[in-house]
């Protein structure tokens, strides 16, 4: 479950998503070693929309089924 509150990622570049994603897998590894669960929950899901976002643009424009497949 993505964040609901992170708007702003398709803003930031490769290396902002990478820096932000180091930053919060800080913050969650301090959270669980405190016990925080409400913290680690909600660093979890800011993680989430940033890791998906990070694999996005590794991934890059397209896929290969994309033509094959039509989901819309």
């Amino acid at each position: 479950m993505e964040h609901p509150l992170i708007s702003n990622v398709d803003e930031l570049t490769t290396e902002q998503l990478q820096e932000k994603i180091s930053e919060l897998t800080k913050k969650l590894s301090i959270a669980l070693r405190t016990g925080n669960g409400h913290l680690c929950n909600q660093l979890r899901m800011a993680l989430e929309t940033f890791n998906n976002k990070y694999q996005e643009r590794l991934r890059g424009p397209g896929t290969p089924f994309d033509d094959v497949i039509d989901i819309t």
